[in-house]
């Protein structure tokens, strides 16, 4: 009896585990990004570019982009960062061992644009190792680091050099990835995505404390604070995560910037995206592993939120599929613990406080992200989609991941060419 009444306390703990934690969470995302919107955004509302004070100048800027099998993007993706609106830059693509005609369309754009180098690395060495070869060679203090498919904004410069010269403790500034292919169901359902989780959560994280991760698509750095640390780590899976914890745990600060945008290419294919989320849910338990050592250091007490908040999501995921599977095995046997008919994901019926909570969190993102974004509240309706496609899929990749990077050999991570989708022309405005 005892044993009974044990599992079934266990049971109902677990049930509300599953509930109630991506339902605060959501809260707090939602206070955090309204927070910030306000102290951080609404001032600069009128501004195109942001403001200068009496004895500050803009200073030089390096354009990073390392570039791995690019010949279909290169020639959009460096048309877009010569054409920049800021006084003084270069641009460096980083040729990293690609197979198909990059090299050959980098070399020959460079020839026209004097603002325009390139470097080459004969083999494929990954994207940590052709970021540390291209701010080597750069001439400027701050770089900006795009991937090889990204269109940068003609005013992204001047917003992340703004934190860098204001504030000297700052190392990265992470900018704003807004999707560019929104034809197909996945495409739409990432556009909301991109608005609604990853630009809040970074907003709500800002308000309380750190970043858990830059974007790698689009970051700016200060070269210092990125040699101090040794620069991206080869070895990691997702570089972008690794450099954000390398360079908080040595005291610097990093932020992000709203208006700093950048139009990507995501995946449009379930296996494209699987493979892309698997390869973020794995490269977040490697920090989580390299990282979790922080929370027994008590000068690094500014990063315990993160690491809780990164242990409770991964704990989150196993009790979801040990939930579902328990209540899975109920149907076709009896357990005793459990009560009939009792749903292992919406404790109490309560589907439509969890509807309603995506909706508004859809919705201030929406509002937030519209400021830069035109066009977001068509995306709207495709947002009923992501909790039934995405909170799966990020399920999934979660369990995957642990065990996954617990059994892999460790050693360099290299390039592998995404499905980046349908190629569409950018239309602004």
């Amino acid at each position: 009896m005892t044993s009974l009444i044990f599992l079934h306390s266990l049971w109902h703990v677990m049930l509300g585990f599953v509930f109630y934690y991506p339902l605060f969470m959501s809260s707090l995302w939602i206070v955090g990004a309204i927070f910030f919107y306000f102290k951080n955004e609404k001032p600069y509302a009128k501004y195109i570019i942001p403001p200068l004070e009496a004895n500050e100048s803009w200073p030089g800027v390096s354009i990073l982009i390392p570039c791995y099998n690019e010949g279909q993007n290169a020639v959009e993706t460096i048309s877009y960062a010569l054409n920049v609106k800021y006084p003084d830059f270069e641009v460096i693509a980083i040729n990293d061992g690609s197979k198909d005609d990059t090299l050959e369309i980098l070399v020959n754009l460079a020839k026209n644009n004097p603002k325009l180098k390139v470097v080459n690395l004969a083999e494929n060495q990954g994207k940590a190792l052709a970021l540390q070869a291209g701010s080597l060679v750069a001439k400027h203090e701050y770089l900006v680091c795009i991937d090889g498919d990204a269109l940068i904004d003609e005013y992204c410069v001047y917003w992340m050099v703004k934190h860098f010269i204001r504030y000297p403790e700052v190392a990265a500034v992470t900018g704003n990835p807004r999707i560019r292919n929104r034809t197909t169901l996945l495409g739409k359902i990432q556009v909301g995505e991109f608005s609604s989780i990853v630009g809040m959560i970074k907003r709500a994280q800002r308000s309380f404390g750190r970043l858990f991760t830059v974007s790698g698509v689009i970051t700016g750095f200060r070269k210092a604070a990125v040699h101090e640390v040794g620069y991206w780590s080869p070895d990691m899976l997702t570089e972008d995560i690794d450099i954000t914890w390398k360079l908080q745990r040595n005291g610097w600060d990093v932020r992000f910037e709203p208006r700093s945008l950048v139009w990507i290419l995501m995946p449009e294919t379930l296996s494209g995206l699987w493979k892309q989320r698997l390869r973020w849910a794995m490269g977040g338990v490697q920090v989580m592993l390299k990282n979790f050592k922080v929370l027994f250091l008590p000068k690094q007490t500014h990063l315990w939120g993160l690491m809780v908040e990164l242990m409770l999501s991964s704990l989150w995921a196993y009790t979801m599929v040990l939930v579902f599977l328990v209540w899975f095995m109920s149907l076709f046997m009896p357990i005793t613990f459990l009560m009939p008919g009792h749903s292992p994901i919406l404790p109490d019926q309560s589907s439509v406080i969890l509807i309603g909570a995506c909706l508004i969190q859809f919705g201030v993102s929406k509002w937030l992200d519209g400021h830069y974004d035109q066009g977001l509240g068509k995306n709207y309706f495709w947002m009923v989609w992501y909790p039934f496609a995405y909170w799966l899929l990020n399920l999934f990749t979660a369990v995957t991941a642990l065990p996954k990077v617990l059994l892999s050999k460790k050693g360099r991570a290299r390039w592998v060419s995404p499905d980046r989708g349908a190629h569409q022309q950018l239309k602004k405005g």
